[in-house]
């Protein structure tokens, strides 16, 4: 594990809420250099410290139709690995956009984004519950999203005041 110096905190704070910004404008705002920031950034990626840089789209505003459900699921861990061998089974399937170890009444939290509850449905029944350690699952669909990653999602708002012409 890194200890991290004041100056990659701030990047790292700054980077999280805007991944697009340029590196120009994040040395201004952190008085310093372009190359120091390119510097710190490239570092960080090459630690993994960077996993990825990603795009929040509220698809509620587009036709596109998107189901995203949460899934908890019960395992038994494994001897001398506990739960990381199961969990890279899990993750290495092409639905799973997130797995977190929980806390609590359940191990794993899935979270898959698909076209259709069906498609949802068949993930869990053919792919996931037939893992030998699976226990037990919970699937639940989420049926509106108000934030996310730390973004309002505000949907587009129509102008429902009736136009009064003189």
């Amino acid at each position: 594990m890194v200890e991290l110096s004041e100056i990659r905190k701030q990047i790292l704070g700054i980077l999280e809420k805007n991944s697009r910004i340029d590196l120009k404008e994040l040395a201004v705002l952190l008085g310093t250099t372009e190359a120091e920031i390119a510097n710190e950034v490239a570092e960080m990626e090459k630690e993994n410290i960077i996993s990825g840089y990603h795009t929040l789209i509220n698809w509620e505003n587009t036709s596109e139709e998107k189901v995203t459900a949460m899934i908890e699921v019960m395992v038994t861990p494994q001897r001398g690995v506990g739960f990381d061998r199961i969990a890279e089974r899990i993750y290495n399937f092409s639905e799973v956009k997130a797995i977190y170890l929980m806390s609590g009444g359940y191990d794993f939290l899935i979270m898959l984004e698909e076209k259709t509850m069906r498609a949802v449905s068949q993930f869990v029944s053919e792919k996931l519950a037939t893992l030998e350690e699976v226990r037990g699952t919970a699937t639940h669909f989420v049926l509106k999203k108000y934030k996310d990653h730390g973004a309002v999602l505000k949907e587009e708002k129509q102008d429902e005041r009736m136009l009064v012409t003189p």
